[in-house]
């Protein structure tokens, strides 16, 4: 079987990866960009910018173009790929490409269509394909998607949460969250202020979630670095477990009520695909502490975290680029 050439993009909240074939995942950065205020120059892109995020350096604006999973701001997101691409000499070509997309399964016409915008005004003579995150993430779990094998995909990213049954390629029923790591940083910045008077950047909220997780494991506190609210001085702080869970809490619960949700209204064909395919956990929030054993307790079946979570969305994007494993959604 001759493997299409082209592009796969998993465009993140936090992270954009792309990968190129015959070359493999050749981007893995954050999804920030860096602009000059005096002069609207892009000073930095990727881990460059993400480490300037929340400094506050005064001649530059650091933007994370994408909020919940889609385009917040399209120039930025074009500049940001533009500089990635070039990163990963990916050229023009004379000849047609094709580009491999994954979008929220909720994602609106609006969305998708600001995403294939920014993808065709890198490559004009680009062909989008727009799939679905849980489509991608159950082949890069190793679902047979051709077969038309069942599937439960939990997919929990920065910006959403993709809770899916499948069915093949193709989504049987689907809850897109817009939550997902950055509420929870969010929700620990906040109780960490109101229980410390300190103030935390996301950098440190994100390292307490995953190391305290939901107060399951052998952990239970951590040191924290930030800014004393009524001082402005910084110092250090224990944290306990049970403050950062009781912060992601709220998170979690909507996670494993979806879960429950689709279950309760799954196709009695695909239940027996499901129960024995388990539920695979995908996603940078597949990492969080104590996160899958809540679901497997909620839906009563087996959850396994997929080998390298954090991929698992570009590997099933570029099994579909080359293999094309799954179809594309309605043209935006």
């Amino acid at each position: 079987m001759r493997l299409r050439s082209g592009v796969a993009i998993d465009l993140g909240t936090v992270n954009t990866l792309v990968y190129v074939t015959g070359r493999g995942v050749v981007v893995a950065e954050p999804s920030a960009i860096a602009i000059s205020r005096r002069t609207g120059a892009v000073v930095a892109v990727g881990a460059a910018a993400d480490a300037l995020s929340g400094k506050e350096p005064e001649e530059i604006e650091v933007i994370n173009p994408l909020r919940d999973g889609v385009i917040a701001d399209l120039d930025a997101t074009v500049a940001m790929l533009q500089a990635f691409l070039r990163r990963a000499r990916v050229r023009r070509r004379l000849r047609k490409t094709t580009a491999v997309v994954c979008l929220p399964v909720e994602a609106t016409y609006v969305e998708r269509r600001s995403v294939a915008a920014a993808v065709e005004a890198l490559k004009p003579r680009c062909a989008v394909q727009l799939v679905d995150e849980p489509v991608a993430a159950a082949a890069g779990a190793g679902f047979d998607l051709p077969a038309g094998s069942g599937a439960f995909v939990i997919d929990v990213g920065g910006g959403t949460t993709e809770v899916a049954v499948l069915a093949g390629g193709h989504v049987v029923r689907a809850r897109s969250l817009r939550a997902g790591g950055n509420v929870m940083d969010d929700a620990i910045i906040r109780a960490v202020r109101v229980e410390h008077d300190l103030l935390i950047g996301r950098n440190a909220a994100r390292n307490l979630k995953m190391t305290l997780g939901l107060a399951d494991g052998a952990a239970t506190e951590s040191e924290t670095v930030g800014v004393d609210a009524a001082r402005r001085v910084p110092r250090s702080q224990t944290v306990s477990a049970k403050l950062v869970a009781a912060a992601i809490e709220p998170t979690v619960s909507a996670i494993t009520s979806s879960v429950e949700e689709l279950l309760s209204d799954i196709p009695p064909n695909l239940a027996e695909e499901v129960v024995r395919g388990k539920i695979r956990l995908a996603g940078g929030g597949a990492l969080l502490p104590g996160l899958a054993f809540r679901i497997e307790c909620a839906a009563d079946i087996a959850v396994m975290v997929v080998d390298d979570p954090l991929r698992c969305v570009i590997r099933g994007a570029a099994r579909i680029l080359e293999q094309g494993a799954a179809p594309a959604l309605a043209a935006p």
